[in-house]
């Protein structure tokens, strides 16, 4: 890959060219607005639902068509900036991002709005590698880690307010929003990157020469995997021929990707790269980081809208704890690494993210959204101290050439990372019910005494609001099979939560084993 003249200035001197800034920030801009739309659409997710007049599982696929698009435009990145320039690259997949947006508030039904949504997704899904690929050849080493926070306030901050922000514009104007504030930042990233960045020459010839067996089975592997991991658990994993028949397809589509890509003289992707021992230990890093990220955004509203009945406005209060304390720490964070070493920062943010799910691990009725914020609080804490730390980690024995591969390697594990939880966490909470209730019943008749009293104190309740002795029964008898279901699933939250702080102190100690 050709190296602009304006990055290799900036790589040798220490003041950076304002304009390698005002691109810089440019960039970020459209990661933020990238992974922003990821999450922005889960609080209105029901009111879109009755505007289109679509089933629960139709709505599902909102998030789905653009995850599948995203993954799938990722590893595609690093080529088509090489092949167009990345300032036409930028200017072009902004625009499109743009469209797609003003196309999904159009919507007219669910078929119109998966297929804008994916647009929307493909087009995403360039902004995010590309920001990150930014920050590594615009900035001199001394700058570099000031730029790694800034992307990791993109990274961490913009899915912990995205549920928030989704569910503010739609209770107070309407769902359309949440695809029309797209619009300004989308002009000032594509104004800041024109000026910013130097065009390069389109090398179509690179386009004629692409890899276009990789591209192919990269796609349908990759987009087949995300399908499986978010309809899966729908869909009761292989007991459906559909989910059976898109697993083989994916499983058979990746293993000739990546044989593929380790023959091959100008992969789409280095996966060479991974034979550097600290880069894999760090893309595993990024995994159960993504896990936990989207993991944890998953569950938590889905553990207040369940349980605590809260509506988005409600669940938004809650995360925002999450989100804005991040933005006291990010600036800490360059500085930091200048005295304290980068692996040493990565392994305490792990260990803090971890703690934040633990203190969840006990959670009853009482638990509600006072009683998140510790949890809230910690992460906030942890998650810039991982993100800033880890990128220079990652990126430690990795040369400018191959910087776009590595990028595109380590925002596909942390999506991956993302898409296995959503999967993992959804089987879990399902299966795990299932076996408290189960457990619930079993022990019934040890504690019958009691269970008859609540039965009667019920029973009494329901007989004076005017129910007869057949009815009344049967309603205390509903009442405490939905008190013992409520227990059931409250337990679930909890192994849940147990499973992710286990994985998290997985990432600490493998961080922590690299070389200094």
């Amino acid at each position: 890959m050709s190296v602009n003249p304006a990055y290799t200035h900036a790589s040798a001197e220490d003041d950076v060219p304002i304009k390698n800034w005002i691109a810089l920030i440019g960039g970020l801009i459209g990661a933020f607005m990238a992974i922003l739309d990821i999450q922005i659409t889960n609080s209105s997710l029901k009111d879109i639902q009755g505007a289109l007049s679509a089933t629960l599982d139709e709505s599902s696929w909102i998030s789905t068509s653009y995850l599948v698009a995203e993954m799938i435009a990722i590893p595609l990145s690093g080529w088509l900036s090489q092949v167009l320039g990345k300032r036409r690259y930028l200017t072009w997949t902004t625009s499109i991002f743009t469209l797609s947006s003003l196309l999904c508030s159009l919507s007219w039904n669910m078929t119109s709005m998966i297929v804008f949504r994916a647009m929307q997704g493909f087009s995403g899904g360039a902004l995010i590698p590309l920001a990150f690929s930014l920050v590594v050849q615009l900035l001199p080493l001394n700058k570099r880690a000031v730029g790694m926070a800034l992307f990791g306030v993109t990274a961490t901050f913009a899915p912990a307010i995205g549920p928030t922000f989704g569910g503010w514009l739609t209770e107070n104007l309407s769902w359309h929003y949440i695809f029309y504030i797209n619009v300004p930042p989308a002009i000032l990233l594509i104004v800041m990157v024109r000026y910013g960045l130097d065009d390069e020459v389109a090398s179509f010839s690179k386009f004629k020469k692409a890899d276009w067996f990789g591209i192919a089975t990269m796609g349908i592997g990759l987009g087949c995997l995300e399908v499986v991991l978010e309809d899966g658990n729908r869909e009761e994993w292989f007991s459906s021929q559909f989910i059976i028949a898109l697993s083989a397809i994916s499983a058979v589509s990746l293993i000739y990707f990546v044989i593929n890509e380790l023959q091959h003289k100008k992969p789409l992707v280095n996966l060479r790269l991974l034979r550097d021992r600290q880069f894999a230990l760090s893309c595993i890093a990024y995994l159960i980081l993504g896990m936990a990220l989207l993991g944890s955004i998953y569950v938590l509203p889905l553990y207040l809208t369940q349980i605590q009945q809260f509506n988005a406005m409600e669940i938004g209060q809650v995360l925002m704890w999450m989100g804005f304390p991040q933005l006291l720490f990010f600036p800490l964070v360059p500085r930091l690494t200048q005295i304290i070493k980068p692996k040493y920062l990565v392994t305490f943010g792990f260990v803090m993210f971890g703690l934040s799910c633990f203190v969840n691990t006990h959670m009853t009725i009482d638990f509600g959204g006072q009683q998140l914020i510790l949890s809230m609080l910690l992460r906030a804490v942890g998650s810039p101290f991982i993100m800033v730390p880890l990128s220079l980690v990652a990126m430690k024995n990795i040369d400018n050439h191959n910087t776009a591969d590595a990028s595109t390697l380590t925002n596909v594990m942390r999506n991956l990372g993302g898409a296995f939880s959503i999967a993992i966490i959804a089987t879990l909470l399902d299966n795990k019910t299932r076996e408290h209730l189960s457990h619930i019943k079993e022990s019934l008749p040890y504690v019958s005494t009691k269970a008859w009293d609540v039965l009667r104190e019920q029973q009494s309740y329901f007989m004076q609001a005017g129910s007869d002795a057949v009815t009344s029964i049967q309603q205390a008898e509903a009442v405490l099979l939905d008190t013992m279901q409520r227990d059931a699933a409250i337990m679930a939250y909890n192994d849940v939560f147990l499973i992710m702080s286990i994985f998290l102190a997985i990432a600490a100690v493998l961080i922590l084993s690299m070389k200094d």
